[in-house]
């Protein structure tokens, strides 16, 4: 198992290197750069726009800039300076990255409550009226785009009577001392983002699940079980447990897939958050912001299927002998 371990983790060195020439090539795509915003300002000349372009080192060539970049992230884990913002990289994410991560944990762990026993009981209890109502809500959240259902609960939330929306917080806790008012006051508004959030990935991990579980229920070894005489209960737990094992091996994808595919959501939210960060960032052109969250979705995503892999190997030990 330790070799397992080793083995996998040796991979991710590359696959991040590999990740960050990507990253940067996909920046580097963009047309202009930070400083071509000024240059339809009269105000700004051409000799200030190429000193700006020569301070903040935009006049040297891209593979330069990419081995600067990298030198500081491996020698002094500097993720380069914000153009925007005037401030090192590492502290803008750092400040976001709390309730960036503590959000999306809370969301796959909403997602999985949820969608793992609403499959199985789809699946013990196929084309009945509860099946074909949870196959119903599983294709709404699946199409229905995560702002615009922000959008719906924001209005109905307005509509009920509620006085402070979007945000985790109202307005007379946001910068206040942790109590167990501020607390209280989170729990209200942490549920909305919960749902917007994680009701796609939840309709889609049910209807895996449902699909799983019905390929185990009509597999021969199931059918075995019940010839040996095994109580119904037994066979249940069997075909669960075979059921799992390729949601767990779809599990690294979640938290990676939530970071990336919520930003307009946290926009309307407005969300304390890395995802309106990054959505500034692309449009202010500055490249060291949008190489950050980039190799972060990436760091997430190799750390991710890593702890996926390992819980399969757990799970099934034929894994530990690929």
């Amino acid at each position: 198992m330790r070799a397992f371990i080793a083995r996998r983790i040796l991979i991710m060195i590359p696959m991040m290197l590999l990740a960050s020439v990507i990253c940067f090539w996909i920046t580097e795509l963009q047309p202009g750069d930070f400083v071509s915003q000024y240059l339809d300002n009269p105000r700004i000349s051409p000799e200030q726009i190429r000193l700006l372009r020569e301070r903040l080192g935009l006049d040297k060539p891209a593979h330069v800039r990419y081995f600067m970049w990298l030198k500081g992230v491996v020698t002094k884990w500097d993720f380069g300076y914000s153009f925007a913002y005037e401030r090192p990289v590492g502290d803008l994410i750092w400040e976001r990255m709390g309730w960036t991560v503590t959000i999306a944990l809370l969301t796959v762990v909403f997602q999985w409550l949820l969608a793992v026993p609403m499959g199985i009981y789809s699946a013990l209890h196929p084309y009945s009226p509860l099946d074909y109502t949870l196959t119903v809500i599983g294709f709404i959240g699946i199409s229905v785009p995560d702002f615009f259902l922000a959008l719906i609960l924001m209005y109905w939330s307005l509509k009920a009577g509620a006085t402070s929306i979007g945000g985790l917080f109202s307005p007379q806790f946001i910068g206040a001392p942790w109590s167990l008012a501020k607390f209280a006051d989170l729990l209200r508004h942490l549920w909305m983002p919960l749902v917007v959030v994680g009701l796609g990935g939840l309709a889609g991990l049910m209807r895996v699940m449902r699909g799983n579980m019905l390929d185990v229920l009509g597999s021969p070894f199931i059918t075995s079980l019940r010839a040996y005489g095994l109580d119904e209960q037994t066979v249940k737990r069997h075909a669960v447990k075979n059921a799992l094992n390729p949601m767990v091996s779809i599990a690294g994808s979640e938290l990676p897939n939530i970071f990336s595919g919520t930003i307009i959501a946290a926009i309307v939210l407005n969300l304390p958050t890395m995802g309106p960060f990054f959505y500034n960032a692309l449009l202010n052109h500055d490249q060291y912001l949008v190489m950050a969250f980039l190799m972060f979705i990436a760091l997430i995503t190799q750390i991710g299927n890593l702890l996926a892999d390992i819980a399969l190997a757990f799970l099934d030990p034929r894994i530990r002998m690929s």
